[in-house]
């Protein structure tokens, strides 16, 4: 493998861990804050994606309809929240297994009837619509490294959100101690609305920002619901830090496993999960 490659995979590998982080901390807040199991976290990817495609289509710019399918996406989780998910915070792991999994059939057939079962694309933004030399045969789509830049600066959003404002305090404590939260007189209920929103935002915007360069198609989030879960096993549950060290190393483990080990490519990122929980069964950065 000469330098340029090696490169070029070393971008892949960021860009796809930042993707994934993206997925991955909307769930280790779900799951980690709220106690919820949410396996229809996969299908708000796919909702993502597909609402790229409709939006840019009606709209015509790349980057308001990523606007706007963001806030179609937070009113689809307050809504889901108070309809659904609120009725599942007092009872066991399985009714949330079930519902959530129903939800993932009820979503399935909603894309259905709206978009049908076709393989749709996403047209890269025409500003960002070239690519960097690097070598006289090799070059690197400039949309991708505006990707992996937006994915940092809502890293460091979320970061600053949670650990320096007063929302962040209250989902802080609210993750620990839930009873004492509301004693203080804070609206638990109405912060759980918020906190499930903007996970299902986080989904819902990495499958928009990630559809122009993949194909926007049927189950696509199954595919990324698993990954996610091992993120947020790897990382720690509950830790947006932890989520976004183990979605790096496994967009690295990923990226060149199907580069030097081809015949084993499947296995390496569940081998890396292996090997970091025999070591830290409660993740990089969970709590003994």
């Amino acid at each position: 493998m000469d330098t340029a490659i090696f490169f070029i995979q070393v971008l892949n590998s960021v860009q796809y861990g930042l993707l994934l982080f993206l997925v991955a901390s909307g769930l280790t807040l779900i799951f980690g804050i709220m106690g919820i199991i949410n396996l229809a976290h996969g299908s708000f990817y796919m909702i993502g994606a597909y609402l790229a495609f409709s939006l840019t289509g009606l709209i015509g710019d790349f980057w308001l309809a990523l606007a706007a399918g963001v806030v179609v996406a937070v009113l689809i989780g307050l809504a889901l929240e108070w309809l659904v998910i609120r009725f599942l915070y007092d009872r066991d792991h399985l009714y949330q297994v079930l519902l959530t999994y129903g939800l993932i059939l009820i979503f399935e057939e909603c894309r259905s009837l709206l978009w049908g079962d076709d393989v749709h694309g996403v047209p890269v933004p025409p500003a960002l619509d070239f690519s960097i030399p690097l070598t006289e045969n090799l070059s690197y789509q400039v949309f991708r490294v505006a990707m992996s830049a937006i994915c940092l600066a809502l890293a460091a959003g979320m970061y600053w959100l949670i650990q320096k404002t007063r929302l962040g305090m209250m989902i802080r404590a609210g993750s620990v101690n839930r009873e004492m939260v509301q004693s203080l007189g804070i609206n638990i209920g109405l912060l759980y609305r918020v906190v499930f929103a903007l996970g299902v935002a986080l989904a819902a915007f990495a499958g928009m920002l990630g559809s122009p360069v993949s194909s926007v198609f049927p189950g696509m989030g199954n595919q990324v619901l698993i990954v996610s879960f091992v993120v947020v096993v790897i990382g720690g549950i509950g830790s947006v830090k932890g989520a976004l060290v183990a979605a790096l190393a496994i967009g690295f483990a990923d990226t060149f496993g199907k580069v030097l080990l081809p015949q084993i490519a499947g296995m390496v990122v569940y081998l890396l999960m292996a090997a970091i929980l025999l070591w830290r069964p409660q993740g990089i950065f969970g709590k003994a």
